[in-house]
């Protein structure tokens, strides 16, 4: 591991974590996510013995991951420059064997404070980000915007990062695609809805309705209800959209992975409304063609003479989210092509998206007994919304996250578990 710090303060350090040590806490980590097992079953044992679902074993969880991966010497010099800079910001540049890793979790050693002696998470301490990889930081063009400039940045275990963030939000449209109906598959199927029936969920209503009220929203909806499930959001409608402009892309629906060890992170797939008669790099699921990361790189050049590559077929707007199981996944292959990677390639300059596999708001009801008027998802959607909507995004959802630390930390409720809201990462360029 090394870091250097290159906005605000100097300094830069190296450490390491004995391999033992790092396997041990990533096998820990693998058997507490929601996924671990096939199907339900592994969302199953996530809620009822999973480490992430429980305080104490969350924190010895924390404790030893902090162990085997973060070097006291740098939480040290974050300590020094928030005393002199305030919170600090630190970009994680992560290799694949640790992307799965809530790095916002880390149990440090420390000074206490208002976290309390034993208990105080690197969050506590500074706002957290995963850098891209080294290949996609490639030069801003005379048109993009310049970023706006913080008051330190601190890459992580890895090499130096460029030094960016995230702009204001900006004006043009919002591009919210809610939980699309995915032609062939029921609402209760693997491919069904994830948030709900339209109508049933006055936060996401407010949510539609607070972006109605505030600017331009595609799809033209009358009432917010008539965002969420919909029929028409394919990708031919989606390219239609973001090549007129838009300022930001927030998805809620379904993401399928791909295996890591096949190493093909393009094969991982995000689905909309197409049918099987829609053109594209990936074999149709019944009467369903996903749209795949290679898609979005590709886009036509494969099937045609006159193709057009992905980026010009579906420019990425600077802000994008991607709420689905994990969505972020291509950070664990040593070539990242996945549907994060493939967002920042078209144009992104953040990205947030998962970790690891969602539960819904109805595993929450079905697996843990939550009430019914509980929504976790719907928080994480509309905490994503609001930090998006920030001229901070980083930093807006660390202020949510570090409420839902204090929330665990105090009531240690089921729905404050980190099963969700530590699966977010923003993924900078």
């Amino acid at each position: 591991m090394t870091w250097t710090w290159i906005s605000g303060a100097q300094g830069f350090g190296t450490g390491y974590g004995p391999g033992g040590d790092v396997d041990e806490a990533i096998r820990t980590l693998a058997a507490a996510l929601p996924g671990a097992g096939e199907g339900a079953a592994g969302m199953r044992h996530a809620f009822e013995s999973g480490a992430l679902a429980a305080y104490e074993d969350e924190r010895r969880l924390a404790r030893l991951l902090a162990e085997a991966l973060w070097p006291p010497g740098l939480t040290d010099q974050i300590r020094q420059v928030s005393a002199r800079l305030g919170r600090p910001l630190i970009r994680i540049q992560p290799s694949p064997r640790v992307a799965q890793v809530p790095w916002e979790l880390l149990a440090v050693d420390g000074e206490g404070g208002d976290a309390g002696e034993d208990d105080v998470r690197l969050i506590d301490l500074a706002d957290i980000a995963t850098s891209v990889p080294a290949s996609l930081r490639r030069p801003r063009t005379a048109t993009q915007q310049a970023p706006a400039p913080t008051s330190a940045w601190a890459p992580a275990p890895a090499s130096a990062s460029a030094s960016a963030s995230a702009s204001d939000a900006g004006s043009g449209a919002v591009v919210l695609v809610l939980d699309p109906r995915v032609p062939g598959f029921r609402a209760d199927s693997p491919l069904g809805s994830v948030l709900g029936p339209p109508g049933s969920d006055p936060a996401l209503l407010s949510l539609v309705q607070r972006r109605l009220d505030t600017g331009v929203v595609v799809p033209s909806v009358a009432t917010p209800a008539e965002a969420l499930r919909r029929t028409d959001l394919d990708r031919d409608w989606l390219s239609k959209v973001l090549r007129k402009g838009a300022r930001r892309l927030m998805y809620v629906g379904h993401v399928s992975g791909a295996p890591v060890e096949g190493g093909r992170s393009e094969d991982v797939t995000l689905h909309l409304s197409c049918g099987p008669e829609t053109a594209g790099l990936t074999e149709p699921v019944r009467t369903h063609r996903p749209l795949a990361a290679k898609d979005l790189l590709l886009g036509t050049l494969p099937l045609r003479a006159d193709g057009v590559p992905g980026a010009e077929i579906w420019p990425a707007p600077e802000r994008v989210a991607l709420i689905a199981c994990e969505s972020g996944g291509d950070l664990r292959f040593a070539e990242s092509f996945g549907l994060a990677s493939a967002m920042i390639h078209n144009g992104a300059q953040l990205v947030t998206a998962t970790r690891w596999v969602l539960p819904t708001s109805f595993a929450f009801h079905r697996l843990a007994g939550v009430p019914e008027s509980v929504r976790p998802l719907t928080d994480v959607v509309v905490a994503v919304d609001t930090a998006h909507e920030h001229h901070d995004p980083v930093r807006r959802l660390g202020v949510w996250q570090r409420e839902q630390l204090d929330r665990w930390r105090t009531g240690r409720r089921i729905e404050h578990a980190p099963l969700l809201w530590a699966a977010l990462t923003c993924i900078v360029r």
